[in-house]
């Protein structure tokens, strides 16, 4: 959420006199460190899901090397990518505040919450992915109509 404000805040003018550089390893390192944390819950699933198969563990440990290699082979073109359209930057850091309060609500389980003596329930995952689905299809729309205005 601090990175949204300080895109919305911030002065224009002290965004130019100091641009932030970040080198290409460092980057790769944020990059492995974000993948291993995001990596963690599909890992937990997934020993759940391969539970008695016979050497799920090291498929599950190739499979998320895999995984790290496809992202930074990927880490330039992707930032490439945002930094063209920051209006993708913006839908990404919000999908994450989404995501997240979606994993913490259901960590905390407040599906089980009643408030005004109505159980608050479960959100369907399936409305969080058609949130994030129409809302990738609108900024896709908007990206084409900004890049025929420019022409």
């Amino acid at each position: 959420m601090e990175e949204i404000f300080e895109k919305i805040e911030a002065d224009v003018s002290l965004e130019s006199e100091k641009p932030i550089k970040l080198s290409l390893s460092k980057a790769k390192v944020q990059i492995t460190l974000l993948n291993i944390v995001f990596s963690f819950d599909s890992i937990l699933t997934a020993v759940g899901m391969t539970n008695g198969i016979d050497g799920a563990l090291m498929i599950m440990v190739i499979a998320v090397i895999i995984s790290m290699i496809i992202m930074m082979i990927f880490a330039n073109s992707v930032s490439t990518f945002v930094n063209n359209n920051p209006t993708i930057q913006m839908l990404a850091l919000s999908f994450l505040i989404l995501i997240g309060f979606m994993l913490i609500a259901e960590g905390a389980h407040l599906s089980h919450l009643e408030i005004f003596n109505k159980s608050v329930g479960v959100i369907p995952k399936g409305y969080l992915y058609f949130a994030i689905a129409f809302s990738l299809g609108v900024e896709v729309l908007n990206m084409k109509i900004r890049k025929k205005k420019k022409s």
